[in-house]
């Protein structure tokens, strides 16, 4: 009998938790989730189990507060982090720089454990500031580029799609389109590279009605927030998922995901979104696109966001310290 993959989940919050069960759904493995929280992973493990005999699932899901059990892990996820916070006195959120900080050290510490256990995993990095903490991943871990990986464009990508058909009228299957960059507002959606059935988008939509929905996706993370008082878990445990899947099931899927780029689009030693081929070496492949000046205008935009960010970190270039 052949072993199954073995998929880790670190934070079982919200995204982490989610995560599983779209994962167990799909039946990419046996699953870990951990968590700080006492009784919190062990808890959500087993509900999630105890739906195996509904939804038909034969897989071990456990749930720990430490790290042996995740030991030989073929993709590791990693949601852990804390949000920025408002200060209930002064009514100030976390700095950016205090948040940077904060998250480095937590996820750097979760880095170091996985690593040691399960050396040859590939990680994707869910946690934010996204692009920043996947540079902390990799000089932590000390894996090559294309086992770190950071979950961002396949989540803006879903919702740019899904406003567009929304706006249309048509179905999300039928829309292809990318978004790339950092996460956040300095995202590039290429309504260029855009089409629904094969017809150009600007063929479609007026060029008002696409700007409103480039807006709106960039903003996508925030409308959610101003909804719900908390950040949004579906859309984003889903293409965490689809990310598992092509690497698990080696599917060569082609993804937009923050990369480790080593001159691709102009640009070296920076974790910005592009396409990839994911399969079950992670990153296989970086496709390049042809940009127009205006496309290549906003990618430098959120590449000098990234680029503030990672100035914020105390590494040496590839070097954990």
């Amino acid at each position: 009998m052949s072993r199954r993959n073995k998929i880790t989940i670190v934070g079982a919050g919200n995204v982490g938790a989610t995560a599983a069960h779209w994962a167990a759904q799909k039946h990419l493995g046996d699953i870990v989730l951990v968590d700080i929280a006492q009784g919190v992973p062990q808890g959500k493990a087993l509900d999630l189990a105890e739906a195996s005999p509904v939804m038909g699932f034969d897989l071990k899901i456990v749930g720990t507060n430490g790290y042996d059990e995740t030991a030989d892990s073929d993709v590791v996820v990693i949601t852990a982090g804390v949000p920025r916070k408002k200060d209930p006195v002064t009514g100030k959120f976390t700095s950016r720089d205090e948040l940077v900080e904060i998250n480095r050290k937590i996820v750097g510490g979760v880095t170091r454990e996985i690593a040691s256990r399960s050396p040859n995993a590939v990680l994707i990095c869910v946690s934010n500031p996204l692009d920043a903490m996947c540079h902390v991943m990799h000089a932590e871990s000390g894996f090559p580029k294309e086992r770190v990986i950071g979950m961002a464009g396949v989540l803006d990508t879903a919702r740019y799609k899904y406003f567009l058909s929304e706006a249309l009228n048509v179905s999300v299957d039928d829309i292809h389109g990318m978004v790339l960059g950092g996460h956040g507002d300095t995202m590039v959606p290429l309504p260029s590279h855009t089409s629904v059935a094969g017809i150009p988008l600007t063929e479609l939509l007026p060029q008002d009605k696409i700007d409103a929905i480039i807006q709106r996706t960039r903003g996508g993370g925030g409308e959610i927030v101003g909804l719900l008082g908390y950040s949004g878990y579906y859309a984003p445990a889903a293409a965490t998922v689809a990310m598992v899947e092509s690497i698990v099931r080696d599917r060569k899927r082609v993804l937009p995901c923050a990369a480790l780029l080593g001159g691709e689009y102009g640009y070296k030693d920076l974790f910005i979104g592009v396409p990839c081929v994911l399969g079950k070496g992670g990153v296989e492949k970086i496709i390049e696109m042809k940009l127009g000046d205006k496309e290549k205008g906003m990618l430098e935009v959120s590449a000098n966001a990234v680029r503030e960010l990672v100035a914020l970190l105390p590494y040496g270039k590839g070097q954990a310290t």
